[in-house]
């Protein structure tokens, strides 16, 4: 089954082609030659995923998913959370955004955080499925490890000594927000 990624992050596509498997393509918004950003304008990270989900259910008439994950900063009222990709402006700059995180918990011990991803998936008869992904962890005091994408170099999931940057693709997707959000699509995908 072909299955459309409402993305254009093709780190994104990587990593959920890699626990997908061979069962189902997973085609991104890049491979269908769509260019346009999404529209993100929802309070919440399921309310984003479903608001682009729909949008390419309704452009391309097929099964699609989205995604809209959050860091979400115990000590500071859940930051960034629904605006991660651009907490630190608009031009969604990566380094901007962990640098605003790591001054706004400078010279502070509590540094719990969590990964929270939301997939909302609508399959080929238009039915909405919604499913939830939750990593648990800190926030480090710099950025270590040059692997991954988004906030991955300064969190450092529960049970590990390294930051998402560090991890193999394979450990990460076991343990990520994603990769269990993924991992329940998956199971649907196959029942």
């Amino acid at each position: 089954m072909h299955i459309i990624f409402a993305t254009q992050n093709q780190n994104k596509v990587f990593e959920i082609q890699n626990q997908v498997g061979k069962e189902h393509a997973i085609e991104s918004l890049l491979d269908l030659n769509y260019l346009d950003e999404l529209e993100e304008t929802q309070e919440t990270l399921e309310g984003n995923a479903l608001q682009k989900a729909r949008f390419v259910y309704q452009k391309f008439g097929k099964a699609c998913f989205s995604d809209d994950t959050g860091l979400e900063v115990e000590l500071i009222n859940g930051e960034p959370g629904v605006y991660s990709a651009r907490y630190g402006g608009p031009e969604k700059s990566f380094e901007k955004n962990m640098d605003l995180v790591l001054s706004k918990l400078e010279g502070i011990d509590n540094r719990k955080a969590q990964f929270r991803t939301a997939i909302a998936f609508i399959d080929e008869r238009g039915k909405e499925h919604l499913f939830e992904g939750i990593c648990k962890g800190e926030i480090l005091k710099e950025k270590i490890g040059d692997g991954g994408f988004g906030y991955d170099p300064i969190f450092r999931p529960d049970g590990f000594q390294e930051t998402f940057a560090q991890l193999s693709l394979e450990i990460k997707n076991k343990i990520s927000h994603r990769g269990l959000a993924v991992s329940k699509l998956v199971e649907f995908l196959k029942a």
